[in-house]
């Protein structure tokens, strides 16, 4: 599976992937008996918006439009809360976050990001999961998570170089 942030570049519909999100976040906090309040489901909604990584301040400048008073804990309060659920992913080489498409499977997050663009493509391995896994073990370690992030340069970045 693939799934990349190059949908912002075409003719799509936001609202509707956001809703989809946020239909999918409260049957997955039900499943878990975890609580989706007003402010984490609006965090939720901006990461969504726009299918590509956004950082915890450009979260901060739009709960700021609707709230009076949004301070940086209270979003990563919420972000927080959204990884743990499954929700989002965390991009530690981007320091942003991007919804996740299955948070109902939970899965090793494994993405390439683009070094010039910022564009990033989500892939799911299980060939290369289970190599990580099988290797880490044969050092002696025990992967608590395995997001892996490639830097890459996207296709529309190297024709443009």
């Amino acid at each position: 599976m693939v799934r990349s942030s190059e949908r912002q570049r075409t003719a799509h519909d936001h609202a509707r992937c956001v809703q989809r999100a946020v239909a999918t976040a409260e049957r997955v906090c039900a499943a878990k008996a975890v609580n989706l309040t007003p402010l984490r489901r609006r965090v939720l909604e901006i990461v969504w918006r726009q299918h590509e990584p956004i950082g915890a301040y450009e979260i901060l400048a739009e709960l700021g439009k609707d709230r009076e008073k949004a301070a940086p804990p209270t979003v990563y309060r919420a972000l927080e809360f959204l990884q743990e659920a499954g929700l989002v992913h965390r991009l530690d080489t981007l320091n942003a976050f991007m919804g996740c498409d299955r948070p109902e499977d939970e899965h090793p997050g494994q993405f390439l990001v683009c070094s010039q663009c910022r564009r990033v493509a989500e892939i799911e391995d299980s060939v290369l999961n289970r190599a990580l896994h099988e290797r880490a073990r044969s050092l002696g370690f025990r992967l608590e998570t395995s997001a892996v992030e490639i830097k890459a340069i996207c296709t529309q970045c190297a024709k443009a170089a």
